[in-house]
Order: C-alpha cells, then sequence, then structure tokens
C-alpha cells in the first residue's frame, strides 16, 4: 500500500558506472549490487513514484578527492591497479578502481548537490559509505572515504559548521572517525557492532574524540544479534537528546543492509522494518533540527537481502508506505530479550561517558 501524505521526494543517484566498483570474483562486494537494486526497484514499480527520482550521477572530480587524501595516496592507487596490488588483504585493487571510486564519490557528491541547491530536502548516494577509508590509507572494501569527502566540502566550500553524521552501518567507520577526531564542527555517531566482535576492532565507547573534538565522537555499540529494539533505545537514549543539543546544519547518514540478520559478514538481528526505521530517524532528525540530508548507502553482504535492505531504508527516508516481505525467514533469537539488557548497557555507559560533554 503507498501513502501520499507526508511523503518526502528522494533524489537517488544512479549510475551504470557504480557497477565498475567490483573485487572481483570470490570477493563479498560485487559491483552487481547496484543494477540488483535497480532491478528490484523497479520490479516492486517504485520507479513509477514521482516521490522517489532516480537521477543520473557524474563522477567526481580529482580535486573533489583532494579534500580529503593526498595526492600521493590518489597515485599510489592509480599505479597499484595497474600491477593488481592491494590496498590491504580485503580491499584488492585492479584496472579501473581509481575511475570507478571516483563514481561512488560522485553520486555521494551529486546527491549533497542535488540538496544544497534545492531540488529536494533530502537525496541518497548509491554507493556511498566507503568509510574505512584515511586519507593516505584504505581498507575494508574501501578506497577513497565519500562521507569525509562530503562533509568537508560543507565545511570548505559552503562554511558550514555543524555537520552531523551519523554511521549506521555494521561495521564502524574508523577512517571517518579518524579525520574529524579532533573537531567540533563534526559530531559523529556511529551505530555498529561490538567493535571486540568485528572488524575493524575499533569504535569503543570511550573513544571520545581529543582536542577541540573532545565528546564529538560518539559510539554506540550493539550487541551481537543487536535488534531493532536496540536500535530503537539508542536512537531515542543517545541519538536524537543529542541532535537537538546539537542543533545540526546538515545530516550525512551513511549505512547499507549490513545489520539484517541474514548478513554474511556482520552478526547482528536488524529486520527489513528495522532497516527502515534507520531512514525513518534520519527524516526525524532533519525535522527536528530543520536541516537537510543525505543517505549514502552501499553496505551489505547478503546478495537477497541487499536490494530490499536499501529499499526500506530509501521507504523510510520518504515516508512511503509500502508492505516489504522478509525474502528470509527472521531467526528464533531474533527477539530475545537478554539481547536487549546488553544493548542497555552499553547505552547506560555511552550515557554515562558522554555526560561529561552533553545533556544526556
Amino acid at each position: 500500500m503507498l501513502g501520499g501524505q507526508g511523503v518526502n521526494v528522494v533524489g537517488i543517484m544512479y549510475s551504470e558506472d557504480l557497477t565498475t566498483y567490483d573485487f572481483g570474483e570470490g570477493h563479498p562486494f560485487r559491483g552487481k549490487r547496484f543494477s540488483d537494486f535497480l532491478i528490484t526497484f523497479k520490479q516492486l514499480g517504485l520507479d513509477e513514484l514521482p516521490h522517489l527520482k532516480i537521477i543520473q550521477s557524474s563522477p567526481c572530480s580529482f580535486e573533489d578527492l583532494l579534500l580529503v587524501h593526498n595526492e600521493e595516496y590518489l597515485e599510489m592507487i592509480r599505479q597499484g591497479e595497474k600491477r593488481y596490488e592491494p590496498l590491504s588483504l580485503d580491499t584488492p585493487l585492479r584496472p579501473g578502481m581509481f575511475e570507478a571510486a571516483k563514481h561512488v564519490v560522485g553520486a555521494s557528491l551529486n546527491a549533497l548537490k542535488y540538496v544544497l541547491e534545492g531540488n529536494a530536502a533530502v537525496a541518497v548516494g548509491l554507493g556511498g559509505g566507503m568509510h574505512h577509508a584515511f586519507p593516505n590509507s584504505g581498507g575494508g572494501f574501501c578506497i577513497v572515504n565519500d562521507v569525509a569527502i562530503c562533509a568537508e566540502y560543507l565545511r570548505k566550500k559552503e562554511k558550514i559548521k555543524r555537520i552531523l553524521i551519523l554511521d549506521t552501518d555494521a561495521h564502524y567507520g574508523d577512517g571517518t572517525a579518524n579525520i574529524f577526531y579532533e573537531t567540533p564542527e563534526v559530531l559523529f555517531i556511529s551505530i555498529h557492532q561490538n567493535p571486540s566482535t568485528l572488524y575493524p576492532g575499533t569504535g569503543y565507547i570511550r573513544e571520545v574524540g581529543k582536542g577541540d573534538g573532545e565528546g564529538y565522537n560518539v559510539n554506540i555499540p550493539m550487541p551481537v544479534y543487536g535488534n531493532d529494539s536496540c536500535y530503537e533505545l539508542a536512537y531515542s537514549e543517545i541519538v536524537l537528546p543529542l541532535v537537538k543539543e546539537f542543533k545540526p546544519e546538515i545530516i550525512i547518514r551513511n549505512g547499507g543492509s549490513d545489520p539484517h540478520f541474514s548478513d554474511k559478514l556482520t552478526d547482528l538481528g536488524v529486520s527489513l522494518n528495522g532497516l527502515r526505521r534507520m531512514g525513518e530517524i534520519h527524516r526525524e532528525i532533519m525535522q527536528i533540527s530543520g536541516s537537510k540530508g543525505i543517505t549514502l548507502i552501499g553496505s551489505g553482504y547478503n546478495p537477497i537481502i541487499l536490494p530490499y535492505g536499501w529499499i526500506a531504508i530509501i521507504l523510510g527516508l520518504s515516508d512511503i508506505e509500502f508492505s516489504l516481505e522478509e525474502p528470509i525467514p527472521p531467526p528464533t533469537w531474533i527477539n530475545d530479550e537478554s539481547i536487549l539488557m546488553q544493548a542497555k548497557n552499553f547505552v547506560k555507559e555511552v550515557k554515562k561517558v558522554h555526560s561529561a560533554y552533553w545533556s544526556l
């Protein structure tokens, strides 16, 4: 069922060139994810809705990459891809990957500019959320960091001083956190699987920022099998109160379908409704703060669930009522009350640590 009241127009940046961001046979990150999304999107008839607009995206420039990354590192990528040299064990390089990364960043920047130009209050950059890339290194399937590039564009080009990055990827965004670890202009909130149980092994509660940025790095670990109720607790107890206090001028949310209970690389318990809720929370944050925003969607490692998970986030963001059924039956443990108790302990500790900086 579709509902028209309260619907937000969402521009979705897409290009067939995104499919070239592909690490090859046997790797969990294949470019087919993008075409699979578009096929499912159209099969569900969502392309016929005036509220959801697929917009052709274009690659970013080399100068855009320099907003975050140094020239030596970028040249290393260009040379490394010719020799099939990996950035890390999980991030191999192959010819064309540098240009492919420019298309990913381009989709994210196109989404940002679409919003800044007043075309919509919110837009989506497909493929975005490459949050493991540092200024001079990459890993975790990330070559360059589009999340940070968008934030730096806002800071340096638009002179915006209060930016919220809400990272709901199952993995901690270590690259993004590092880049903004010492600035109070970017409030980085990450909800991720307990870092002692998942790559990259950082993102603990007491990693709060440094110098002027102390208190602006907020990590909310989720227990293994952390479910919809656990995330709802994090939203109500930490995320929404911080938004009201920080008053962001613009929001960058990133994260795809990897918190889903069926994901092959993670151990969380979020349902499709829970993924939709991630989009809804972004919309609520915009309403609370009177701001605009972009959502960057790229992660997810179960090809069966991935397009539905991405679509669920977009539906929540747009406030369109549409019934999505789980393609995979939920596991028996998904509503285990002991999981919520673990989450309550994590949230309690986050509030205790950050009460030194915020009114939590």
